[in-house]
C-alpha cells in the first residue's frame, strides 16, 4: 500500500529533526478554519495535551494542527511554537480581536537515544511549521520518529531502530484516507499479511525474539512509560465530531495488526483522527474507519522499513545475517517515567 497522509486535501506535514541528539517533532497543519478532530488513547502511559477538547461532548469542533514529538513530557513544549506560528498566520478560534489556535499534541519517550538533555521545544515546533508541505511525507528516522525504537521487552540493548511511516489510499467514491505513525513501541512490528516479525528484540546470533513468547517466561526489562506509538489518521470526507472519534477508535485496529504486544502498561499509544471535509463528500464512517486501520498498519510497517541506524541502535535494513544483540555499540538502559 502506497500513498501518504498528505494525499488528504487540506493537510500539510512538516518535520523538525535533530539527528545528533536523536530527537525531533512533527506537525500536521490543517488548512483554513481547521479540521474536525477526535482522539483515542489506548496505552496506559500517555503524554498528551488538549485531548479532553476532542471528546465529542465538548464544545470545540475543529483543531488547527496536531503535534507529535519526542522528548517525553518535555517535548510537549513544541506545541507552543506551533500555536505561535498559527497565530502569526491568522489561524485559530476567533476570540474578540484574537485568534487562539487549538493544537492537541502527544509525545513519545526517546531520551535514552542520543542526547537526553536535548528535546523539541517551541522553536522546534515553529521550524516544523515552516517546513510543512503537501508533498509526500518524508519517512524513516525523521521528525517525531528520529529517536524511536521498537522491540524492547527483553531490554533496551536489544532494540531496533524505528521512525515515522505514512500511507494512504483512495476509496471508490474518491474520498482519501491517510495515516502517519511514529512507532516507538515496546512490542514487535509484525507483517499482518504473513505474521512474520519485521522488527523485534535482536536475538544473539541473528534474527529476532518473539516478544509475546518471551513474556511467557520473563517480566519486561524496561520501565513504564518508556514506549509509545503515536498516529494521525485523516480523511477529506465530511464527518461529524462523534464520527471522527469513532474513526480514531477503529484505527487502533491497525496498531493491533502490526504491533504485538500493543496497548500495554508500558506504552502510551494514541491515535488522533482528522476530517478536513475538503472533498465535500459525506462518507460512511464504517468504511472510513476500516480504511484508516488498514493505512495505519501500513504506516507502522513503513516506519521500521524506512528507518536508518542512529546513535548506536541498528535499523532493520542494516542488520546483516548473523547480527545479534551482542553486536554494535552499547546503548544505556533508560530510566524514569513518561511516554
Amino acid at each position: 500500500m502506497g500513498g501518504s497522509l498528505t494525499d488528504v486535501d487540506g493537510l500539510a506535514v512538516g518535520h523538525w529533526t535533530d539527528e545528533r541528539a536523536a530527537t525531533g517533532c512533527t506537525v500536521v497543519l490543517c488548512d483554513g478554519e481547521g479540521a474536525v478532530a477526535g482522539v483515542d488513547v489506548r496505552g496506559a502511559a500517555p503524554g498528551t495535551r488538549e485531548t479532553d477538547l476532542l471528546d465529542p461532548v465538548n464544545a470545540v469542533q475543529r483543531v488547527h494542527a496536531v503535534v507529535i514529538a519526542g522528548g517525553s513530557a518535555f517535548g510537549l513544549d513544541a506545541a507552543g511554537g506551533v500555536m505561535r506560528w498559527l497565530e502569526a498566520h491568522g489561524r485559530g478560534v476567533e476570540v474578540g480581536p484574537l485568534r487562539v489556535p487549538i493544537v492537541p499534541a502527544a509525545v513519545l519517550f526517546d531520551l535514552p537515544v542520543g542526547r537526553p538533555d536535548v528535546r523539541p521545544d517551541a522553536a522546534a515546533g515553529e521550524a516544523a511549521c515552516e517546513a510543512a508541505s503537501t508533498a509526500p511525507v518524508p519517512q524513516g528516522s525523521v521528525g517525531a520518529g528520529t529517536g524511536a525504537t521498537v522491540g524492547k521487552f527483553a531490554g533496551f540493548e536489544r532494540a531496533v531502530k524505528s521512525g515515522i511511516g505514512s500511507s494512504g489510499q483512495r476509496l471508490s467514491g474518491g474520498v482519501a484516507v491517510g495515516a502517519l505513525a511514529a512507532v516507538n513501541a515496546a512490542g514487535d512490528v509484525v507483517d499482518p499479511a504473513s505474521g512474520a516479525v519485521v522488527a523485534g528484540p535482536r536475538r544473539d546470533g541473528g534474527g529476532f525474539l518473539r516478544s509475546r513468547d518471551w513474556l511467557q517466561e520473563h517480566d519486561p526489562r524496561i520501565g513504564v512509560g518508556q514506549n509509545t506509538t503515536l498516529a494521525v489518521v485523516a480523511t477529506d470526507a465530511v464527518l461529524t465530531k462523534p464520527e471522527v472519534a469513532l474513526v480514531a477508535r477503529m484505527a487502533h485496529d491497525g496498531l493491533a495488526r502490526a504491533i504485538d504486544p500493543v496497548h500495554t502498561m508500558l506504552d502510551g499509544d494514541t491515535v488522533f483522527a482528522l476530517a478536513t471535509g475538503a472533498s465535500g463528500q459525506r462518507a460512511d464512517v464504517t468504511v472510513v474507519g476500516t480504511a484508516a486501520a488498514s493505512v495505519l498498519a501500513a504506516a507502522v510497517l513503513a516506519a521500521v522499513r524506512e528507518a536508518t541506524s542512529l546513535a548506536g541502535v541498528p535499523a532493520v535494513r542494516d542488520l546483516a545475517p548473523g547480527t545479534g544483540a551482542g553486536s554494535g555499540p552499547a546503548v544505556a538502559s533508560p530510566g524514569g517515567p513518561k511516554a
